[in-house]
């Protein structure tokens, strides 16, 4: 969603949140809402050049867990908490460790040998299926009678906490199609994302007063499961020993993962200056952000937990890979239906290697799973953070509706990201390789191309389409056999793209350090000594006579080639290629 499309109806500030009375504050959005459903608002078509009435409708609501309680009128704390399985989940309150555990509550999804294990679960086996998906009707008839919020003070419901969490009836039951969407309140994937990352890693590194993996833990495993190697174990000086998990990293091994961490190199733009958050000496990782966590639970889980046994390994990259299908730009429904399928098994197995202690409420809510940040940006003053918003967003707003009428005036006029060349600074031709909308960056440098670099540059892949069988012939003599032919009057050749092509590239050129096209930056391998990020390395899906293959390589050079006679300028990366089947 853009800026202009984006508004600011109700800004809550934190430590003083209404909690289940946002409703009373919900009131005008409601009243609006209904409105533009029942009535309408007369809108301007540009497209026609005439009036029509537009009526909206409220899809869902996307947010995090603790925003589902305020919103939904479903409490998200207790062994009640998942909003989803309500009261058919089996959720229970360890006796040490006093919190609730969803611990071995995913056998039932499976038709599985999973259910009939009393080893690696609670010593029992599981008999029940999953329970049910209430739809907009079935969750209507619950709540039709609960009072709203708005109508008498809020108190608790009877059966709260024991058949029902329910604390109000949300004021979005006041519309008139609340019941019948599909979805009503989605949560925000990066949220159960972090919180599932955040128990796991430092489990898994075994970080003091963080780790899942304590005493309790230890003590509760006792009770509920059977593994005796797990287990506390008593001490000559009185004290209980805490034997080593499989699944825990030594200390030295832990200090390598944040070495590896302070050293690593990413892409500019890709993720933050995650070296910031290594400490090396103490083995951990501090003060990772919410962006943070999805880059390494996506992309360094697998790499960074690889010392693991790989009975404990597999389970964890599967889970990444399960985050990382879920947060895909593009997504299929063939494969969305299959990360359903996986995510049982996956939580089945994590239960078999990790203590019942782990399995909070956010562990369990990615069974269900299928833009506040511009906004966090405009804070000056973090003493007083809802006001600097207000004032910000009322700047913007005013700004943005008087430049209407203003025509020569546009507010969208700063350059993105990492932008290439303007759609009007390029020549556009018949041959695609010339119509590049890139852009060079920093001080050029001059460079004469020998005879066989400008034999190279020949570009015989626009001319004529490959053919595995006569390849090493087409590069070998083509680029002669087409200048011959282009050049010779006889033949009829006229068009100056072709005739550009056949006498081949200027054999003085330009040599950069850095070029940028289609929203990304890219550098050279020297350029990128001592710096933080590193943007030198391509991929290629090539075809070879035994077919696709992929191919990897770093930037050695960016040469910008120009042709006679034409405007034509075509980047080229000079890569340095390796063969990923080979040592």
């Amino acid at each position: 969603m853009t800026k202009p499309f984006m508004f600011l109806t109700c800004l809550i500030p934190g430590p003083s949140n209404p909690k289940a009375n946002i409703d009373v504050y919900l009131q005008p959005l409601i009243g609006e809402l209904q409105q533009l459903w029942s009535e309408g608002a007369l809108t301007y078509d540009i497209s026609m050049k005439q009036n029509f009435v537009m009526r909206a409708t409220l899809m869902w609501t996307i947010n995090d867990f603790p925003a589902y309680d305020m919103l939904s009128g479903w409490s998200t704390q207790g062994k009640l908490a998942c909003p989803v399985c309500m009261d058919g989940n089996k959720a229970f309150t360890l006796k040490y460790g006093g919190k609730n555990s969803w611990f071995d509550c995913h056998c039932r999804f499976l038709p599985h040998a999973f259910r009939r294990s009393k080893k690696g679960f609670t010593k029992n086996r599981v008999v029940k299926d999953e329970p049910p998906i209430l739809n907009g009707e079935e969750v209507w008839g619950l709540v039709h009678n609960i009072p709203r919020v708005i109508d008498n003070a809020h108190t608790k419901l009877f059966g709260y906490g024991v058949s029902h969490n329910w604390t109000k009836r949300s004021i979005f039951w006041d519309l008139p199609y609340w019941k019948d969407n599909l979805l009503r309140h989605n949560l925000d994937v990066m949220h159960i994302e972090k919180n599932f990352f955040d128990n796991v890693f430092n489990t898994v590194m075994n970080v003091k007063n963080k780790t899942k993996d304590n005493e309790k833990a230890r003590m509760d495993l006792a009770i509920i499961c059977q593994r005796s190697d797990l287990e506390l174990v008593p001490h000559n000086n009185g004290k209980m020993k805490k034997p080593k998990a499989n699944y825990c990293l030594t200390s030295s091994e832990a200090k390598k993962v944040c070495k590896w961490i302070k050293e690593l190199k990413m892409p500019d733009g890709y993720a933050s200056n995650l070296a910031r958050c290594a400490d090396v000496n103490r083995g951990q990782m501090n003060g990772m952000k919410s962006h943070d966590c999805h880059v390494f639970m996506e992309c360094l889980l697998p790499f960074a937990f690889s010392s693991l046994p790989d009975h404990v390994w597999k389970p964890l990259t599967e889970l990444s890979q399960f985050f990382k299908g879920l947060c895909s730009n593009t997504l299929r429904h063939d494969e969305l239906v299959k990360l359903g399928e996986n995510i049982p098994f996956i939580k089945c197995k994590l239960e078999r290697i990790f203590p019942p202690g782990l399995f909070d409420s956010m562990e369990h809510l990615p069974i269900h799973l299928q833009m506040m940040g511009d906004f966090k940006r405009t804070v000056k003053n973090k003493a007083r953070v809802e006001g600097s918003i207000c004032m910000s967003y009322l700047h913007r707003e005013t700004t943005y509706f008087c430049s209407h009428y203003f025509k020569t005036i546009s507010l969208f006029n700063r350059s993105q990201r990492n932008e290439g060349a303007k759609l009007n600074d390029v020549v556009t031709t018949t041959l695609s390789i010339s119509n590049q909308l890139g852009r060079s960056s920093g001080k050029a440098q001059t460079h004469w191309l020998s005879d066989a670099e400008r034999s190279a540059f020949l570009h015989s892949n626009s001319i004529l389409e490959e053919d595995p069988i006569s390849q090493t012939r087409i590069h070998g003599e083509f680029p002669e056999w087409f200048r011959a032919y282009a050049i010779d009057k006889e033949n009829g050749v006229t068009d100056p793209n072709l005739l550009s092509l056949a006498w081949g590239p200027n054999s003085m050129v330009k040599t950069w350090h850095k070029y940028y096209i289609n929203g990304y930056k890219f550098h050279t391998k020297a350029w990128s000594q001592g710096k933080k990020t590193i943007n030198s390395g391509v991929y290629v899906k090539g075809v070879t006579g035994g077919g696709e293959n992929d191919f990897y390589g770093v930037i050695q050079h960016i040469f910008e080639l120009e042709y006679y006679k034409l405007p034509h300028k075509v980047a080229l990366f000079y890569c340095q290629w390796s063969d990923p089947r080979r040592n």
